[in-house]
């Protein structure tokens, strides 16, 4: 292999791999593209793209070319040496450099010979990684400047997508975060404790799971269901804690909360926030069209507000409520069987009982008391 790269191949190369990167949304698949760039780039066996854990003063691989993933102090090694004083290494002979330690090396059977570790800025200008390549080909060449020069361009591109990654989880997570204390506060104004929207939050996610949802629905949903009786929070005290059974008017009153719910949050146009609208509208309608509020039947009814319907009534039967104590497990699957292509989609119902376990154990783990005035 020649390890001398013509500029038109270098332009091709590069080339290439933008129009991969751009196409991707995974941030882990774009940094793994990186790695394979840049070590197509300089010609090298390896690449391994370093993370900063600030809290834990460690350094971990987000990828990694040939090995497990890793996490060492960062004060540890030839990469923790390029992160603590910041500055470009091109090591070609790593057993002659103090800092270098071999136990990956003994573990693994392979053998570094030679390395280049650039570190990794965000726009505030604070480290947050490293970009590593290791042993120049063929075996026998070292790393020069000029291959300094060429993996620039990919740690630096490594670098804003990380950056761009870390500020998606953040939102992400204070969404999430914002959307579970909106629907607790729905259910704690009718006397039911925070794990209820836990409990139908896991459900939710198994269902959705076993359904073959994608990850990215999957995890939309797990968000999302905890919002489904969000409009609970407009229904008066009088009928929401009621002893007993609602009376019809009462009980018009109480079926408004589903467009209640949706109503407070149709017009967010965040993935999560939409889902959580779905839900909220769509969980108390029935495979056979008898539900409310727009008596949609079969797959009109969007599979999350199908798989919500499964979780919450689940829960719900198998609760205290102020009106009624909780089901016998016996009660409830018997319901639930004679409610198959009723009030449930057959095909959830199905997966219900097949993942029986898990449901069980998901009630197990968060179990909660009646909250009793």
């Amino acid at each position: 292999m020649s390890n001398v790269t013509k500029p038109q191949e270098m332009i091709e190369l590069i080339f290439s791999y933008i129009t991969q990167i751009s196409a991707e949304r995974s941030a882990e698949n774009i940094l793994m593209m990186l790695a394979d760039m840049g070590r197509r780039l300089v010609y090298a066996d390896r690449c391994t793209v370093w993370m900063v854990n600030r809290k834990k003063e460690t350094l971990w691989t987000k990828v990694a070319h040939g090995i497990d993933p890793i996490e060492i102090p960062m004060s540890a090694g030839i990469v923790g040496r390029c992160v603590r004083d910041k500055k470009h290494l091109i090591i070609n002979n790593v057993y002659a450099d103090p800092d270098f330690h071999g136990e990956v090396d003994r573990q693994t059977g392979y053998l570094t010979k030679n390395m280049m570790v650039i570190p990794m800025f965000n726009h505030d200008g604070n480290i947050i990684g490293a970009f590593q390549v290791i042993n120049k080909l063929p075996k026998d060449e070292v790393f020069v400047q000029e291959d300094l020069r060429y993996i620039m361009l990919a740690s630096t591109y490594a670098a804003e997508t990380i950056e761009t990654s870390l500020l998606l989880e953040e939102i992400d997570a204070t969404q999430k975060e914002v959307v579970y204390i909106m629907g607790v506060t729905g259910e704690s104004r009718s006397k039911e404790t925070g794990n209820h929207v836990k409990r139908v939050a896991e459900y939710s996610r198994i269902l959705a799971q076993a359904y073959g949802l994608s990850e990215e629905e999957v995890d939309t949903l797990t968000g999302a269901s905890p919002m489904h009786d969000l409009g609970k929070i407009a229904i008066p005290d009088a009928v929401l804690n009621k002893p007993g059974r609602f009376n019809e008017a009462e009980r018009k009153i109480m079926d408004t909360h589903a467009e209640l719910g949706y109503n407070i949050l149709k017009g967010s146009e965040r993935t999560l926030l939409k889902a959580a609208a779905i839900v909220s509208y769509q969980h108390h309608e029935k495979w056979d069209g008898s539900g409310y509020p727009n008596s949609l039947k079969g797959e009109e009814i969007h599979i999350y507000g199908r798989i919500t319907a499964i979780a919450d009534v689940f829960d719900a039967l198998g609760s205290d409520r102020v009106y009624k104590k909780a089901w016998s497990d016996e009660k409830i699957f018997n319901l639930f069987k004679e409610e198959r292509g009723r009030h449930f989609d057959p095909k959830l119902t199905d997966l219900f009982f097949e993942n029986l376990e898990n449901f069980l154990a998901v009630r197990d783990e968060l179990q909660d008391e009646f909250m009793h005035e």
